[in-house]
């Protein structure tokens, strides 16, 4: 059997070209990234009102939750009524035909539940829809 010595020249031009590797892993990337949709999320866990006519709405982009103790969310943070209406505004010049969904507890004051959708309409989105579990 014939032993093959390699001189340090070629031993030195052996080595893996991951070139290819590494455009299969951005062409991953980039396609995850546009295929991905984004959801804001409120922040927090509401117990919704059932109601017998209610309906998926998977395009409700902005979502404002409203908890019993009258404490309103967005984007997973605590805020204030009066912020409502710019928080909206940002998000709505983010996405234009996004529009707006209120998760607000069965227990909450009607009051509270007008204030919160009133400021919504002043930032300019018209389509507002309050959830509900489907039953």
């Amino acid at each position: 059997m014939r032993i093959r010595r390699f001189s340090p020249e070629q031993e030195e031009e052996a080595e893996i070209n991951i070139t290819p590797l590494l455009d299969i892993v951005f062409i991953m990337l980039i396609f995850f990234i546009v295929t991905t949709s984004f959801v804001r999320e409120s922040g927090v866990s509401v117990n919704r009102p059932a109601a017998v006519t209610a309906k998926h709405k998977p395009k409700a982009i902005i979502m404002v939750g409203i908890k019993s103790n009258g404490e309103i969310w967005m984007e997973k943070r605590m805020t204030d009524i009066r912020a409502v209406r710019a928080n909206v505004e940002r998000l709505h010049a983010e996405n234009p035909v996004a529009s707006a969904f209120i998760v607000a507890d069965e227990d909450v004051k009607t009051g509270l539940l007008v204030d919160v959708m009133d400021q919504i309409r002043l930032a300019g989105i018209e389509n507002v829809s309050i959830a509900a579990k489907v039953d």
